[in-house]
């Protein structure tokens, strides 16, 4: 499947009054155990972050649709989603790995430098250069490698992020093979793109500990962007502007913020957030890079309504919907169980189909008898791939596509 470009001219509200509207009640989504098993319940913890203020960087979001764990780590309520694909910045999630560089960094946008190294003739570009050498927009999913997490029955340590560590967005930048081939083409042997952010370790913290920096395979130069909007706007502090490097259907950990080296590397950064962490480590044991990296995401989808926190719904004709993607596929269908996964219907997409890496809205009308429906929904790619009905145990808790961990239970009355 081809990917969808975006004209840049569309702008964030255009897209998010798309779509169908659908009645959506205002809470988060959990789950109860209900006696089937492999089904999880959300932590205390997560219940309590409900009540923390916003921190001050992002006091601009709407705090009523997110839940603040830390001031590095904020997710979106499940309810908030909402039946349009594009997720607005107020709604977006939060993660950083360290805390946010000093706001003058976005004082003076276009004059922000970017190092290119790795190509046949390096150099410094800024922000106002790069603007002039190309121009593209992508609709891409952008998910923590943590989302779903909490989960995982031996409570991983880390956020523990239900399904709101994700949203659907729109980049605008200069595709990176723009770059590079202005640039002479790749240096003999680069095997890796390789950015690294502005973020700056915290005070007695060894560089390479808290240095964010992060390589990927590199034919992802082909489909890579370096963006200076998201939605329309210019990227916020929040989410990585002045530029930031957006890997199109990779984990947020890969799409670097503050971006100030571009390299093209024979080898993986050695930083420890590459060398050590965001591996598919095995329970009980440490990182290492003998370990699958956390990159490409797979198939993925959840319900958003009903929610399944607690709330009481009427019996009678009741509109599930959610989203549902395949990571670096197309989503192609989603299907339905009203019965905890015992059997399974078609559900319908609706709204625009933005391209492979974003995430289709999907809805199944069902009319509920009173009582109790363990609601569950799972996606099928376009290469055929079915989302997973169990998560990949791992110790940090990453990539969690388990179908039946995301399901809800509702009760009907």
């Amino acid at each position: 499947m081809s990917q969808t470009r975006i004209s840049s001219g569309v702008t964030r509200r255009q897209f998010i009054q798309s779509g169908v509207a659908l009645a959506v009640p205002g809470s988060f989504g959990a789950l109860a155990a209900a006696g089937l098993g492999g089904f999880s319940v959300r932590s205390l913890a997560a219940e309590e972050a409900k009540t923390k203020p916003l921190p001050e960087y992002v006091n601009w979001k709407d705090a009523e649709d997110l839940i603040v764990h830390s001031a590095n780590t904020i997710e979106t309520k499940r309810s908030a989603f909402g039946t349009s694909v594009i997720t607005p910045a107020e709604d977006l999630y939060i993660r950083n790995n360290v805390p946010p560089p000093d706001e003058s960094i976005v004082a003076d946008r276009d004059a922000w430098p970017l190092d290119v190294e790795g190509v046949r003739k390096p150099r410094s570009l800024t922000v106002a250069e790069l603007k002039s050498m190309g121009l593209e927009t992508v609709a891409m999913v952008l998910q923590c490698s943590g989302n779903g997490r909490g989960f995982f029955p031996h409570k991983p340590s880390g956020t523990q992020w239900t399904v709101g560590a994700a949203g659907c967005v729109l980049w605008s930048g200069v595709p990176v093979r723009t770059v590079v081939a202005a640039l002479g083409g790749p240096a003999q042997g680069a095997r890796f793109m390789t950015g690294t952010g502005a973020d700056k370790p915290p005070e007695g913290v060894e560089l390479k500990e808290a240095l964010v920096e992060r390589s990927v395979p590199i034919k992802e130069v082909e489909q890579a962007l370096l963006a200076w909007e998201m939605n329309g706007e210019p990227i916020s502090l929040a989410h990585g502007g002045p530029l930031r490097l957006i890997v199109p259907g990779y984990t947020g950990v890969n799409n670097v913020k503050y971006i100030k080296r571009l390299a093209l590397t024979p080898k993986e950064t050695d930083a420890k957030i590459q060398e050590t962490r965001y591996r598919m480590t095995p329970l009980g044991q440490k990182g290492n890079p003998s370990q699958p990296s956390v990159w490409a995401m797979s198939a993925k989808s959840w319900i958003n309504h009903p929610s399944g926190e607690g709330e009481s719904i009427p019996a009678g004709l009741t509109q599930i919907h959610g989203v549902a993607f395949g990571g670096i596929n197309g989503a192609k269908r989603v299907e339905v169980s009203l019965d905890g996964g015992k059997t399974w219907k078609e559900a319908k997409f609706f709204g625009p189909d933005m391209g492979r890496y974003a995430w289709r809205q999907f809805v199944f009308p069902a009319k509920l008898q009173a009582g109790k429906h363990v609601l569950a929904s799972r996606v099928t790619d376009s290469q055929g791939n079915v989302q997973r009905e169990k998560r990949v145990e791992n110790e940090p808790g990453y990539n969690n596509t388990s179908w039946r961990d995301h399901a809800v239970e509702v009760t009907v009355s």
